[in-house]
């Protein structure tokens, strides 16, 4: 397994499943966040020339808009941390507060899921004298090795399923625990690309050696059989290049949308109600322009501003 695969792995899971990634690691604020939430994931590469090459490891802030007005747009920023020596709660501060001057809110939500727990994380920070504090800040937090597994394993939350093999269980118990996660993929996702795809994520984090993969075979026969079913209709060279690519389009399309609509409620909030040529000229535009209006905007004064500086 790579070892710089964990935060790709993580920002997949997160694109392909916005509700139930904020269902389980950030359940006391997405209790509202029901079906008729708009989720729009704000393009982490559309901030990087602003916020600075150091934020690249985070994953992609969601934004979540209540139509029906019953509650403000939040801004939910997840960040995936394997290693939790390299945690720095000033970063993720220094982030938070960049990213909500940029998107012109203060409703930011801050979550961090840790592969593992250490009593080096540091939960809060303070910034101030002995007389006051001018700034506090904290985040909510997943540590997924010290959630118990056998408490997800029948969840309607396909996250959970799929995150059984990170939690705690002992580790005799593993064939069952990676049972248990086929079962929900299988269960709960009805998309064969994206049953393959979560085939692989539960295979990295299960980390079955040879051994474990036979008693897998010889105590859940149907469940061995189906994955290797699956694998051998789905991974054909010829099928295989067809999903690899309509994977990367539909990421792009949803990328790109995404950026389309989170640009044209910022330019809205700053410079009022857009005429329907620019809501075309917006619409027509290509990504590299959707990046580069968007790098403009803290910047400008005028709408012309924003589309004129080369």
């Amino acid at each position: 397994m790579p070892p710089a695969s964990h935060d790709q792995n993580f920002k997949n899971l997160i694109l392909d499943y916005p509700r139930q990634a904020l269902a389980f690691f950030a359940a006391s604020e997405a209790l509202d966040i029901d079906a008729s939430v708009r989720i729009t994931p704000v393009r982490q590469e559309q901030l990087k020339s602003r916020l600075g090459d150091r934020f690249r490891e985070l994953d992609v802030p969601l934004l979540v808009e209540w139509p029906d007005g019953r509650r403000e747009a939040l801004l939910f920023i997840v960040e995936e941390q394997s290693d939790p020596a390299r945690f720095s709660i000033h970063r993720l501060g220094h982030y938070c507060l960049d990213l909500a001057e940029l998107c012109r809110t203060d409703r930011v939500v801050p979550v961090v899921i840790f592969l593992h727990g250490s009593s080096t994380i540091r939960q809060c920070l303070e910034l101030g004298s002995e007389r006051f504090a001018f700034l506090s800040f904290s985040y909510l937090f997943c540590i997924l090795d010290e959630l118990p597994a056998e408490q997800y394993q029948d969840s309607d939350n396909i996250v959970a399923r799929l995150n059984l093999p990170n939690m705690a269980y002992p580790r005799e118990r593993i064939i069952d625990v990676c049972a248990w996660a086929f079962r929900g993929l299988l269960n709960l996702e009805p998309d064969p690309e994206k049953r393959l795809k979560y085939m692989d994520f539960i295979d990295i984090y299960s980390r079955l050696d040879d051994n474990e993969r036979l008693l897998f075979a010889q105590h859940y026969p149907q469940e061995d059989q189906t994955m290797m079913t699956w694998s051998e209709r789905m991974r054909s060279e010829g099928m295989q290049k067809g999903i690899q690519q309509g994977i990367l389009q539909g990421m792009e399309r949803g990328l790109q949308q995404g950026e389309l609509t989170v640009l044209t409620r910022l330019l809205t909030r700053r410079f009022g109600p857009l005429d329907a040529a620019t809501r075309e000229r917006l619409q027509n535009a290509t990504p590299a322009e959707l990046e580069h209006w968007a790098d403009n905007i803290l910047d400008a004064q005028t709408l012309e501003d924003v589309f004129g500086q080369g």
